[in-house]
C-alpha cells in the first residue's frame, strides 16, 4: 500500500474514531478556529486540520470541506469572514456566510482570498466526504452514505464499519454497511460474506461474487456460483415486473384511446377515423395551457384536464352535426368522410401551430421514478397516467349505471327502435354520445403529452390500436374495453423484445383475428335484441 493511501486510510480510521466523540455541534468561535486553522496551515499541515474539522461532529463541516476541495471556500480580506462562493461568473461573486449560511450578495473577486487546495488534498478528501455522513444524526443521509461505500472499503474502515454495525440502530443503514463490508470481505476471499451478498442487486456485489467465482478456492467459488444464479433469477423477475409495468401503462393509453369510440361506436354504429385527431387536439390544448402559464407546467396540466375534455367534445360535436348525421346508416361513406375530417384537422393544426412536434414539460410532481430495488424503478408519468386512466375509466362507469344519459346511452345501444318508441330523444343521446367520447378523446391526449411529443400525427399512432381494443374487449362494453386495453398493451410490450414492434402488432392483429373468428362479438358482447341481429 502506498504512503498516501496508508495516510488516507488513517485519516478516514481518525474521523470515524472521533466522530462519535463529539456531543454538540460547535461553537462559532470554535468553528472559525478551525477554519483559520484551514487557512493558514501548509499543505502538509492541513492533513490534520482536515481530520479535525471532518471529526468535530459540527454538521457544518461537510459544506466546509466539500467548499475547500472545489476551490469554493474563500476569505474577505479586509474583515477575515469565511464565505461560500455560490456563483463564480464574472468580476463579482455571489457568496455566503461559511458559518451561517446567509447569502452575502456579490463581492468582488479582488476582496476574496480563496483558501487553496491541491491535488493530493483532494484525493484525501473524496474519502473523507464518502464516509463523514455515516456519523451525521439524519437516518437517510447515513443511509445514502453508506451505499456510496459499496466496492470503497479498505482494511482500515472495514474495522470500523464492522464496530458501526453494533451500534447503528437503523435497519436499512445496518443493512447497507454489512453489504459493503460483505463486499470488501469476498474480496479478500471470505467464505461467509458470500451469504450477505446473496440475492443483493447491487452492481458492486455482482462484481465482487464474479470475481469470487473464479478464485482458486472451491468453497467460495461454489458460493459465489450459488449467490450468482440466485440473483440472476431475481434480476428476470425485476425485468418480467418492469415489462408488465410498460405494458400497463401502453394498456391505460389504450384504454383511454378506445374508451371514447367504445362509446360512440356502440351507440351510433359510427366507424368514426376523426377519433385520433380529437385526441390530437387534447394533446395540443394541453401545450397551449402551457403556453398561456408559462413557468407553471403542473397548474397548466391540471387545467388542461377539463379544458382538453372541452375542446375534443366540441370538435366531436361539430363533427356528429356536420358531417355524420347526415350518414347514418351508411357506415362506409361515413368512414370515408371521417377520414376526410382527420385529414383537415392534421392540416390545420400543422397551418395554424406548426408541422413540428411540440414538446409539454413534465411537472416536477410527475418527473423522475419510483425505486423498487436497485433493479426496478417505476417512473411517475407512467404511474399517473395509469392511474388517471382507471380515474377516467371509473367516472364513465358511474355516469352510465347511475345517471339518466348513461340509462339513455344503455337503451340506445341495446335498441334504438324500442328506445325511440318510449320517448327517448336518441337524436339528442347521439349528440351527447358523441361529445362524450370525443372529450375523452381529449383526455387521453393529455396524458399522451406526458409521455410523448405533441404533433399533428400524433392520433394516427392509436387509431388502428383504439379500433382493435373495441373489438377484441366487444363493442360499446366499457369493461370488455378495460380488460382488451390492458391486455393488448401487455401482450405487445411482451412481443417487442424478441419480435420487433412491427412484427408485435401483426402478430397482436393476427391473434384479435384469430379470436374473433370464434367470439364475433369480443371478450364481452353486447345485450339485447340489437346485439342479436
Amino acid at each position: 500500500m502506498s504512503i498516501s493511501r496508508s495516510l488516507t486510510s488513517l485519516l478516514l480510521l481518525c474521523l470515524l474514531v472521533l466522530a462519535p466523540m463529539a456531543q454538540a455541534q460547535s461553537t462559532d468561535s470554535e468553528a472559525t478556529a478551525l477554519l483559520q486553522a484551514l487557512a493558514e496551515a501548509s499543505y502538509a499541515q492541513k492533513k490534520d486540520v482536515i481530520a479535525e474539522i471532518a471529526g468535530s461532529g459540527d454538521e457544518r463541516a461537510r459544506g466546509w470541506l466539500d467548499a475547500f476541495a472545489n476551490g469554493k471556500l474563500n476569505r474577505i480580506e479586509d474583515s477575515g469572514q469565511f464565505v461560500i462562493v455560490l456563483s463564480n461568473r464574472g468580476r463579482n461573486w455571489t457568496v455566503a456566510d461559511a458559518l451561517s449560511g446567509e447569502s452575502l450578495g456579490e463581492v468582488s473577486r479582488r476582496d476574496l482570498d480563496t483558501i487553496r487546495v491541491n491535488n493530493a488534498l483532494r484525493n484525501e478528501l473524496d474519502g473523507i466526504l464518502s464516509v463523514i455522513d455515516l456519523t451525521v444524526a439524519n437516518p437517510d443521509t447515513r443511509l445514502a452514505a453508506a451505499r456510496d461505500l459499496r466496492g470503497e472499503v479498505d482494511g482500515p474502515l472495514a474495522e470500523r464499519i464492522d464496530r458501526l454495525l453494533q451500534t447503528e440502530a437503523n435497519s436499512d443503514v445496518r443493512a447497507a454497511l454489512a453489504e459493503a463490508l460483505a463486499i470488501y470481505q469476498v474480496g479478500q476471499g471470505e467464505v461467509a460474506a458470500v451469504a450477505v451478498l446473496d440475492g443483493s442487486l447491487n452492481a458492486q456485489a455482482r462484481v465482487a461474487l464474479n470475481g469470487a467465482a473464479q478464485s482458486d478456492n472451491p468453497e467460495l467459488a461454489a458460493a459465489a456460483a450459488r449467490a450468482l444464479k440466485g440473483i440472476e433469477t431475481k434480476l428476470k423477475l425485476n425485468d418480467v415486473a418492469e415489462t408488465l409495468y410498460f405494458g400497463l401503462s401502453l394498456g391505460s393509453v389504450l384504454v383511454l384511446a378506445a374508451i371514447g369510440l367504445a362509446i360512440t361506436f356502440g351507440v351510433m354504429g359510427v366507424i368514426n377515423m376523426a377519433h385520433g385527431e380529437l385526441i390530437m387536439l387534447g394533446a395540443y390544448t394541453t401545450w397551449g395551457m402551457q403556453q398561456l402559464l408559462p413557468g407553471q407546467p403542473g397548474l397548466a396540466l391540471i387545467l388542461s384536464i377539463p379544458a382538453g375534455f372541452l375542446v375534443a367534445a366540441l370538435a366531436g360535436i361539430a363533427i356528429e352535426r356536420t358531417v355524420i348525421q347526415h350518414l347514418k346508416g351508411r357506415p362506409l361513406e361515413t368512414l370515408l368522410a371521417t377520414f376526410g375530417v382527420s385529414l383537415m384537422l392534421q392540416q390545420l393544426v400543422r397551418t395554424v401551430i406548426s408541422p413540428l412536434n411540440r414538446t409539454v414539460v413534465t411537472p416536477d410532481w410527475m418527473s423522475g421514478s419510483l425505486m423498487i430495488n436497485e433493479a426496478l424503478s417505476l417512473t411517475l408519468n407512467r404511474l399517473y397516467v395509469i392511474g388517471f386512466a382507471l380515474v377516467v375509466f371509473a367516472g364513465l362507469m358511474l355516469i352510465m349505471r347511475r345517471t339518466r344519459l348513461g340509462l339513455d346511452v344503455r337503451a340506445v345501444t341495446q335498441n334504438r327502435t324500442m328506445a325511440r318508441s318510449m320517448g327517448i330523444k336518441a337524436t339528442k343521446v347521439d349528440i351527447l354520445t358523441f361529445g362524450l367520447g370525443s372529450g375523452v378523446a381529449g383526455l387521453a391526449g393529455v396524458a399522451l403529452s406526458q409521455l410523448t411529443n405533441v404533433g399533428p400525427n400524433l392520433g394516427q399512432s392509436y387509431i388502428i390500436d383504439s379500433f382493435m381494443v373495441v373489438v377484441f374487449g366487444g363493442v360499446g362494453n366499457l369493461w370488455g374495453t378495460l380488460v382488451a386495453g390492458l391486455s393488448l398493451g401487455t401482450i405487445n410490450q411482451i412481443l417487442e423484445p424478441w419480435a420487433g414492434a412491427v412484427l408485435a402488432k401483426i402478430v397482436v392483429l393476427v391473434f384479435i383475428i384469430l379470436f374473433i373468428q370464434k367470439r364475433p362479438r369480443g371478450l364481452f358482447p353486447q345485450k339485447g335484441r340489437a346485439a342479436e341481429g
